[in-house]
Order: C-alpha cells, then sequence, then structure tokens
C-alpha cells in the first residue's frame, strides 16, 4: 500500500486545486452543469470508461482491471447549497448566493484524484473499480435512486463512501455498524380558520393560535408516543401568516422535519402528527390539508464492510483515532445504494486542529482542513484494493 500512498501524496496539490476550483464555482441541486462536465472530462483524460447523464445529471467512471475480479463503487456527490458565502478565501465562491458548505466539493476532488492514482495501479486490479459521481444529495428525491435506476450499480458488489466532516478532529475516521444516519421526512401543514378584525376575535377563528397550539403539543409527541428507548426528532422550521398586525390570520402554513432510524417510528409520526393537528382544528372550528413526505431512507451500514474499512483505517498513516460513532439525526441519500448492495458510509474528521471550534456544516462560513481529503482518498484506496485482492 506504500506505492498508494506516496502516488496520493505526490497529487495531493492537484486535489487541492480542484476541490478550490470546484468551491469557486459550485452549482446547485438539480442544476449541475459545468461540474459533471468537467468530472466527465477528468476522467476521460484518464481513459477511463465514461457515462454522462446518469439518472439525470450523474457521472460514471469505470475503471477495468488487468485481471478480472469483483468490482468496487466509491460514491462522491457534487452539488452545492443556496447559500450566500462569507469567507474571505482566495477560492470564495464566485456564485451570489450558492456555496459549498457540506464538503461535496473535497468528496468530489478525492475520488478524482483517487482515480488517477489507481489508474497509474491498473496492473495490480483484479476487478473493476466504479467511481459514482452523484448529483442532487441536498434535495429531495435526491440524486442517488435515478443513478441507481439507470444503471450506476449494475454488477457492482461493494460499495464504499464517506464525508468530511468538519466538526470532527482531523486524523479521526468515524465508523458505526447499523443505521448512522436518520430517515429525513418532511411534513406540511396549511391550517384555515376565519379572518378577522383583531379588535373582534370572537367573529373569527384564528389560525395563528391554532397553529401554535398545534406545535406547542408537537413536541409531546416523542416524549409521550414514541418508546423512550428508541430516537426521534420532531422539528418546525416554518410557520407563516402572511397577515396585517391588526388582522386575524384567515390561515397559517407550518412546516417541518421527522428524523428517525427504524420504520415503526417513522409510520407513528407520520399518523400522530396528522391526527393531533386535525383533532385541534376540529376542536377549534378550523379545517387544515397534512402532507407528509417520504425523504430518505436511514442509512443503515453493513456489518463487514464497517469492519473492514475500520481495519483498513488503522493503518492509514495520518488517521489517529479510529471510533465508533452514535448515530446522526442529518440524512443522506446514500442509504439508497446500501439497500442494493454490501457496503458501508463513514467519515472522516476535517476539522483543523488549530481551530478552537468550526463551523457547522451548512453554515455561509463552513471550510474543512483539505488535508482530509488525503485521509478519506487513502483509505477508500486502500480498502479497494484489498477488497479486490482479497476476493
Amino acid at each position: 500500500m506504500n506505492d498508494l500512498f506516496s502516488a496520493l501524496n505526490k497529487n495531493y496539490d492537484e486535489m487541492v486545486s480542484i476541490r478550490r476550483h470546484l468551491h469557486a464555482n459550485p452549482e446547485l441541486s438539480f442544476q449541475e452543469v459545468m461540474t459533471p462536465k468537467f468530472i466527465a472530462d477528468y476522467h476521460r483524460k484518464l481513459g477511463l470508461e465514461v457515462r454522462e447523464g446518469v439518472g439525470g445529471r450523474g457521472v460514471v467512471a469505470k475503471l477495468p482491471g488487468a485481471k478480472p475480479g469483483k468490482t468496487v463503487a466509491l460514491r462522491a456527490d457534487f452539488d452545492a447549497l443556496a447559500i450566500q458565502e462569507l469567507n474571505e478565501v482566495p477560492y470564495k465562491s464566485k456564485v451570489d448566493g450558492v456555496m459549498h458548505a457540506c464538503g461535496h466539493d473535497g468528496h468530489t476532488a478525492t475520488l478524482l484524484v483517487l482515480a488517477k492514482v489507481l489508474k497509474e495501479m491498473r496492473s495490480e486490479l483484479a476487478g473493476n473499480v466504479v467511481f459514482i459521481h452523484q448529483f442532487a444529495e441536498e434535495i429531495t428525491p435526491g440524486g442517488a435512486k435515478p443513478m441507481i435506476e439507470d444503471g450506476c450499480l449494475d454488477g457492482v458488489d461493494v460499495i464504499f463512501g464517506t464525508h468530511l466532516w468538519a466538526p470532527t478532529p482531523l486524523g479521526d475516521v468515524l465508523v458505526r455498524n447499523g443505521s448512522i444516519m436518520a430517515a429525513a421526512d418532511m411534513f406540511e401543514i396549511t391550517i384555515h380558520g376565519k379572518g378577522g378584525h383583531g379588535a373582534e376575535p370572537h367573529n373569527s377563528v384564528d389560525a395563528i393560535v391554532i397553529g401554535s397550539q398545534f406545535i406547542t403539543q408537537l413536541q409531546t409527541l416523542v416524549s409521550r408516543r414514541v418508546d423512550p428507548l428508541k430516537s426521534a426528532v420532531v422539528s418546525v422550521g416554518h410557520f407563516e401568516a402572511i397577515n396585517p398586525f391588526n388582522v386575524i390570520a384567515e390561515s397559517v402554513v407550518i412546516k417541518g422535519t421527522v428524523r428517525t432510524f427504524e420504520e415503526s417510528v417513522r409510520t407513528l409520526l407520520e399518523q400522530e402528527i396528522e391526527l393531533l393537528v386535525k383533532t385541534i382544528c376540529e376542536g377549534a372550528h378550523a379545517t387544515c390539508d397534512y402532507h407528509f413526505s417520504r425523504g430518505y431512507p436511514p442509512v443503515v451500514n453493513h456489518k463487514k464492510e464497517t469492519q473492514f474499512i475500520a481495519d483498513i483505517a488503522c493503518s492509514v498513516p495520518e488517521v489517529t483515532n479510529v471510533k465508533e460513532c452514535a448515530p446522526f439525526m442529518i440524512g443522506e441519500d446514500f442509504a439508497y445504494y446500501l439497500e442494493k448492495v454490501p457496503g458501508t458510509f463513514f467519515i472522516t474528521g476535517a476539522k483543523n486542529p488549530e481551530w478552537e471550534s468550526a463551523y457547522p456544516h451548512h453554515h455561509a462560513r463552513f471550510d474543512f482542513d483539505e488535508r482530509a481529503m488525503l485521509v478519506a482518498a487513502k483509505t477508500m484506496g486502500m480498502a479497494t484494493l484489498k477488497y479486490l485482492k482479497h476476493k
């Protein structure tokens, strides 16, 4: 593996250059045009087999080994977020209101340079490597599902993926067997009351008061309806009534998210939220429209592949700690890949040791220690070589 590590070290500057180019030129989910073209062109210059427009805007490149064998897939996402960047760095986003605030630029740079290095080691490959570059991870329905339906996993025996994680110290690799990330669902409710003059509430049905009662009682669903030995989060992020200050609102719109790990809890909350809002509205002489939208399922890692990555990470020189982590309540459509083939999704620490704290993902000042890309590349690269050699 020393040849792999040495080659990645030599190409680290290119990895940083690619990451910064992508960071300066971000594209939103489902609007990616230049990013997939950049990715496809890079792989073509390496001489790999390339498919563009996979599932919509995805790119899949295949590296056939010198000898027959199994097929390993590696995945990176490449979409950005609708956030105005506040960092003052040379590679600051050039696109108003759009930035890479989650590390997807780093994921892509990692995978591209790893492809370059593995291509140089093709004679050692007994099998194939598939590089899956996914669009639209940030917004449901996401890019993973349509890419799978378009054949990105055809012939794949195992898949590995990682997320560069700014809150976790550089040198730490976090793994978890089973559920590592939650199902991410969304609900939207419109409460219909009866508008009127603010001075005459008795002649109205105040949608704001009803909505407030609902939000307050909503907090009891996790504490009183969900088994305390199981995890769930219900959060309201949007409460809107477009109304003058002295007018009782005719209607309000409420939107929120539900995060769970188990299907039974997911279904329970979907039903209980509907029952709660309809009961409150009925008691207040109002009506409502309720819509529950299922997002990504939980990311459920496979035991054997998770232990495999943990063992591999222990051999990477830059890795100082390999830990089992608690599950995250965030969502990730890597879940769909793991429903189809064995694999694991792990966390690569990306917090600079000199930083007192790191800005969270999806923050306008988000950034990460670029050396984390090297850790990710070495871990996934070594896993690829060992898996193909072993199989």
